[in-house]
């Protein structure tokens, strides 16, 4: 004989709350704060193209008051942002990119029609935001190209920024082979021979005495 056939209102009772239970987690249940629209292969593509790109001399109009609609996030820590950052620039640590204060913030300024400009310490710090919120939806972020060091090192002269082709994408600030090549008269054994591996066996130690 099965327990329920001894308590029938106590198997009924434990049932019905299990399908309230169930009922309420499906009801409460949040959505997630983000979902993705775009795949990795689309991200990656994303960045490459130049509307992802925010330059150093575009930042000219907007300090100069010249150019509205433009919204500096600075993401570096708030000790080194209190340092030193580009005038007018919001901080916004990266580590509270992904809040959900954050995400309504950018919302909000994609609902206005603004351009929200990511930059930290240098350009690659930003990458990784940038492609994450171009990922869920916002087409309106953007990346500074040359980040926080390139800009404090032109600030006085940012149009003339124009002409440095290290900015521009496909040209290499490195020249690699360079850097590789033998220095000091060293010389690079390009041979495709093969030296034979000689193993020198060890010596075998006399046994310690004794034993057991």
């Amino acid at each position: 004989m099965h327990i329920h056939e001894l308590n029938p209102w106590r198997t009924s009772i434990v049932l019905t709350l299990f399908v309230v239970i169930i009922i309420i987690g499906f009801v409460t249940m949040r959505k997630p704060l983000l979902t993705y629209q775009l795949d990795m292969k689309q991200s990656v593509a994303e960045t490459q193209s130049d509307g992802c790109c925010f330059y150093p001399w575009q930042l000219n109009a907007v300090l100069s008051k010249e150019s509205s609609g433009v919204v500096l996030f600075d993401i570096r820590d708030n000790f080194v942002f209190g340092q030193g950052h580009i005038p007018g620039a919001e901080n916004l640590s990266a580590q509270n990119l992904a809040r959900e204060e954050s995400i309504e913030r950018l919302e909000t300024l994609k609902g206005m029609g603004a351009t929200v400009v990511l930059y930290g310490e240098d350009q690659l710090q930003a990458n990784g935001p940038v492609m994450l919120f171009r990922q869920v939806g916002f087409d309106n972020v953007k990346v500074l190209v040359g980040g926080y060091q390139y800009y404090k090192a032109h600030k006085n002269d940012l149009l003339a920024t124009q002409n440095d082709s290290t900015l521009l994408k496909g040209v290499a600030q490195f020249n690699y082979a360079e850097m590789a090549a033998p220095q000091d008269g060293a010389v690079v054994n390009t041979s495709n021979e093969k030296k034979a591996v000689e193993v020198v066996r060890r010596k075998k130690t006399a046994a310690a005495a004794g034993g057991c």
